[in-house]
């Protein structure tokens, strides 16, 4: 368990950028190390490009720094020189057309993630299997990363139990469509699906999506008609590393690329049941070389 999250997790509850703390009278004690502990790739090739500054970016001719945030892009720096992640599930983040690009830390998990991340501008969202996708975003109904895998399986089964009762013919044109299914597998097995355990099934869990944007724009993208069917699911609560805190909101509302790599781990933990061991902690490569940054400018401005 790195120290970023030793030092930072609170009370059970759902938080991420969009989401309030249900409170805790250590949700406003400063975290005591920051990022620190984590298992990151060397900042040296940031460090070298912050030296040479802003550069052109090739694509849109925008000044920018590491990367182009309107063009997904490398700028300064080289596939080769920064860190590249295989995540073991897709990530879709829906951002909101109104927030600012240059702000966002999505940016960051499309550029180190880039065969497992897709960003999408709303209103434009893809058509969701609801049984192979969750929604990570607080509500009455949401369950816990703990929770999701046995949810999922849940509707799995229900829609198993109701595909038997159709016609024969019915699921057997549904088999030569969709190819062997876990009812087909456990067949052969001999084994019913609902009699195995959660360790050895195979996960119906594909795809994870983030709404990127602030409290006040989350509402609409929440509440669209193409999300509602998803499985919803929250984030035990941990303090924000992010310098541009969302004005008046308490500091459990993390940053996009905070609540990813936090899934993720508790993924990894949780659904995967491994221990964890670093393996996305370069998710933060961008995002603790630029706190370092910010919080050497505060010491020096005389602000920290």
């Amino acid at each position: 368990m790195s120290s970023l999250d030793q030092d930072q997790r609170l009370h059970p509850s759902c938080r991420d950028k969009t989401t309030v703390s249900s409170d805790s009278s250590d949700a406003h004690t400063p975290a005591k190390k920051p990022l620190q502990g984590l298992k990151l790739a060397s900042h040296a090739v940031l460090e070298e490009a912050q030296q040479k500054g802003r550069l052109k970016c090739s694509k849109c001719g925008g000044s920018r720094m590491f990367f182009c945030y309107t063009c997904c892009s490398l700028v300064g720096v080289t596939p080769q020189e920064i860190p590249s992640i295989e995540l073991p599930v897709k990530i879709d983040i829906i951002k909101h057309p109104s927030e600012t690009d240059g702000k966002s830390t999505a940016i960051h998990a499309k550029i180190l993630a880039p065969g497992d991340v897709t960003i999408y501008t709303y209103p434009c969202i893809p058509d969701y299997d609801k049984d192979k996708v969750v929604l990570v975003f607080p509500g009455p109904e949401a369950v816990s990363v703990p929770d999701m895998m046995q949810s999922l399986y849940d509707q799995t089964d229900s829609m198993s139990h109701y595909t038997s009762d159709m016609p024969c013919i019915k699921r057997l044109k549904r088999e030569e469509v969709q190819g062997a299914t876990h009812a087909s597998d456990n067949s052969k097995s001999g084994i019913p699906d609902e009699a195995k355990g959660p360790e050895s099934r195979v996960s119906p869990l594909q795809r994870v999506v983030f709404i990127d944007s602030t409290w006040n724009q989350t509402n609409k993208i929440s509440t669209d008609e193409r999300l509602q069917d998803l499985l919803r699911v929250e984030l035990n609560a941990r303090k924000t590393c992010f310098w541009r805190r969302q004005k008046g909101k308490p500091d459990t509302y993390l940053a996009t690329i905070e609540a990813i790599y936090y899934f993720l781990k508790d993924f990894h933990e949780h659904c995967l049941a491994e221990e964890y061991n670093g393996e996305y902690d370069n998710l933060l490569f961008f995002y603790a070389y630029l706190h370092s940054v910010v919080n050497k400018a505060k010491i020096s401005a005389g602000k920290c």
